[in-house]
């Protein structure tokens, strides 16, 4: 094998471990009951999105009445009280209503975190630099001993 070809080889390789250890984290459960602080922050370009654990995500809330708070998750499986939109995760880059200020905050969740994770992903590829998700979803939050709502009738947008 020649020269170029190993260091081709070993870039195709380092992408790929890179790519499994990404997948790897999208799928990994948390067992996180919401008592730890869990804030993470992943860059892409200079975006960042926040993980929050539920009682952190809570406080966050509570603390940012006016910042939009986006259930992402489809099918519909219940949601957080205060929840602003339901935006289906693979269309949320195209959501009439997203923030004409790219440094504006906006909260997102879904059932395990891993369509807010995808939306977010969206939209920090969009240069949205204020992304909140919330770690393990509505799993986690009820888990931790939050509360969901059931409304079938909330729409998606």
């Amino acid at each position: 094998m020649s020269h170029r070809a190993r260091r081709i080889s070993r870039a195709a390789t380092g992408t790929l471990v890179a790519l499994v250890l990404v997948g790897v984290a999208a799928c990994s459960s948390s067992s996180d009951n919401g008592s730890a602080t869990a804030s993470t922050d992943v860059a892409a370009g200079s975006a960042t999105s926040t993980l929050l654990a539920p009682r952190e995500f809570a406080g966050y809330l509570d603390q940012n009445p006016d910042t939009p708070v986006v259930n992402v998750h489809v099918p519909y499986e219940g949601h957080i009280d205060g929840t602003d939109a339901f935006v289906d995760f693979e269309t949320i880059a195209a959501w009439e209503d997203l923030p004409d200020d790219l440094d504006a905050p906006i909260v997102l969740y879904c059932r395990s975190g891993n369509m807010s994770g995808q939306a977010a992903a969206d939209l920090t590829a969009l240069g949205y630099t204020h992304i909140v998700d919330l770690k393990g979803g509505m799993n986690a939050w009820t888990a931790a001993g939050f509360e969901l709502l059931d409304d079938p009738a909330a729409p998606m947008v």
